[in-house]
């Protein structure tokens, strides 16, 4: 099986988490570094075009987006959250090919550090294993 990463750096101190638990995740299930691509983009806007690519390319049996998005005073947070949501949803029904939503919304800092690794769970693993679980179920249902 063959993934691609793509990880927002911006809030970089909680995506790299994001980042390390989906590969730590995907290498005890046994997917090898060299199988999979990490794709680094400046903020979580940028993830749909970089999936989309990606997905073009057809060589990732699996997408997984990885950003932080913490709301701020201002009606930006609610766009940046509209339009990634959207994007990434659109490139998944387009290309029939998992793109996982890793991307966390929280209202703030200790919202998202709570989910990686705290209380709230770790959601890039949680990414990386919605991603297998998916290649699982699209092989299946293609297969019928």
């Amino acid at each position: 099986m063959s993934f691609a990463i793509v990880v927002s750096q911006f809030n970089q101190s909680i995506t790299n988490q994001l980042l390390q638990g989906a590969i730590t995740r995907l290498n005890e299930r046994g997917i090898l570094d060299e199988d999979m691509t990490v794709v680094k983009v400046p903020g979580a806007i940028e993830i749909p075009l970089a999936a989309k690519l990606l997905a073009q390319s057809r060589k990732y049996q699996a997408i997984i987006c990885l950003g932080a998005i913490i709301q701020g005073e201002t009606d930006h947070y609610d766009y940046v959250c509209q339009q990634v949501s959207q994007g990434c949803s659109q490139i998944m029904l387009q290309y029939d090919m998992p793109i996982i939503f890793g991307i966390l919304m929280t209202q703030n800092w200790h919202q998202a550090e709570e989910r990686v690794g705290g209380k709230a769970g770790h959601k890039g693993i949680e990414a990386a294993d919605t991603a297998l679980i998916m290649i699982d179920v699209v092989r299946k249902i293609l297969s019928e």
